[in-house]
Order: structure tokens, then sequence, then C-alpha cells
């Protein structure tokens, strides 16, 4: 597995982008860095596309994208998976026709080019060699992490943003995360703010981990606001977790 980092960051700001992640280069998660980060014959390589959230820092790049590509290549499809309060937000709020033309009826009802897929909690879809598993989490709205595991049952789990989650943790059980990429939005004096929009501060970021049995391998931290990035760093090495670090856009992360 081989994961390229188009962007990783809690905002969109000078020198950081909004989280998204592309996997063997078919496969992205999120949308917030995609059409300013990759050329057009990259764009058109991306088959299917795993969103946590509608949030905008997340769903950023999927106008852009349809726009791209429906000029390039006839007959061409993107499928856009979620969990069903998801996808129907995307349906009813982006892609309704009144901010940005509906793709999934363009160029006609029975051949849009996006096809949005609702993937049920828990349960499993395949593509080509991968397994991927949506977990919801804690977030101010419904939200889902995606954990994904290759024919060899190497496996990463991408957490969106998230809040403290007992259930999350509990509903994956005992399997083995190879690469846990999981957020740390606000520095430790913002807890109240953080739990109550549904991130996590190294501290709480800290108590998410004990709960998750067995321990991940390597952990990378997303998600952080730029305006707190000193502080957050500086909190998180201050804990001293092995085998965590920050990630950073543009890197690649193979599995």
């Amino acid at each position: 597995m081989k994961i390229k980092v188009l962007g990783c960051s809690g905002a969109e700001f000078p020198g950081h982008r909004p989280p998204s992640f592309l996997l063997d280069s078919k496969i992205l998660f999120d949308t917030g860095s995609l059409t300013d980060t990759l050329d057009i014959k990259s764009q058109l390589r991306i088959k299917h596309i795993f969103i946590s959230h509608p949030h905008l820092d997340h769903i950023l790049g999927i106008p852009f994208l349809v726009e791209n590509l429906i000029f390039r290549m006839k007959g061409h499809r993107v499928n856009i998976l979620s969990i069903p309060p998801v996808i129907k937000t995307i349906k009813r709020s982006l892609l309704d026709g009144s901010i940005w033309p509906d793709f999934t009826v363009i160029p006609n009802t029975h051949a849009g080019i996006l096809n949005l897929i609702a993937l049920k909690p828990g349960h499993s879809i395949k593509i080509g060699d991968y397994t991927i598993t949506p977990y919801p989490v804690h977030h101010s709205i419904p939200a889902t992490g995606f954990l994904v595991e290759d024919k060899i049952k190497r496996r990463f789990f991408y957490t969106g943003d998230t809040g403290p989650s007992d259930a999350t943790w509990g509903k994956i059980g005992e399997k083995q995360i190879h690469c846990l990429l999981i957020e740390a939005s606000f520095p430790n004096r913002m807890e109240d703010i953080a739990i109550r929009t549904g991130h996590l501060t190294p501290r709480l970021l800290k108590k998410e981990l004990l709960k998750i049995k067995p321990y991940p391998e390597r952990i990378f931290v997303i998600h952080i606001k730029p305006q707190y990035f000193k502080t957050i760093k500086t909190e998180l090495q201050k804990l001293k977790i092995k085998g965590l670090r920050l990630l950073k856009d543009g890197e690649i992360i193979e599995i």
C-alpha cells in the first residue's frame, strides 16, 4: 500500500492544505486537496472517492474534479462512497444544482459522471485488492472513518474528523492497525471546544490511543489547525508516544 498525502491540515492556509489521501493513484479519501495538487492525468486515474463527512474542507475538490473530467473522457465515472447521511448531504447541498451542477445526472440521467454509493456502517466493500470498511466516528455531524485492508492483512485506519469515541474502537475490535491517521485539531487549552465540535487535542488523543488494542504500529497526526501548529507540536512531543509523529503535505506513506 502506498498513500500519497495531498493534504493533511485542519484548514486551508498558506503552506497548509486540507485533508486528502490518495491510495495507489486510484482510490481517494476526502478531497480537501485534489485539483490544486494533481495534474489532469492523475485526476483521470481516480475511480473511487471515500468521503468521511461533508464539511467543506473534506469535499472541496469534488466539484472541480468533475468539471475537469467531464470534458476529457467520454463515459468516465467516479464513485463517491460514504455512509448514508453523508451521501444524502452531498446530494442535497453540494449537487442540488444551485451552487454547482448536479453531475449525478450530467451528461445524462443514466450515466452521470458521479455515482453516489451509500455504505452500511461496519459492512465492507471490495475494490481490487482492498477491503474497505466504514466505521462511524464521533463528530459534530454524522461522520465515518475508514479501515483499509490489503490481501496480506496489512491495515490502515483514517479517522477523518473525530472527537473521543469508545464505540469506534470497540467496533473495529482487535484488528491490528499498522498505520493510523488520526486527528488532533486543537491545543490542550481548547479541550472544551474540541469536545463540543467533535475533535481531539493532544491530551485527548493519548486517551484515544489507550483504547486501541492491539496498539497501532505507526501513528500519524493530521488535521492540525495551522494557527495552533507550534503549540500542538510541542504538546504532542511532551507526550512521548511511541511510533507517533506529525504528517506533512506531500509525504508518501508505505505500509
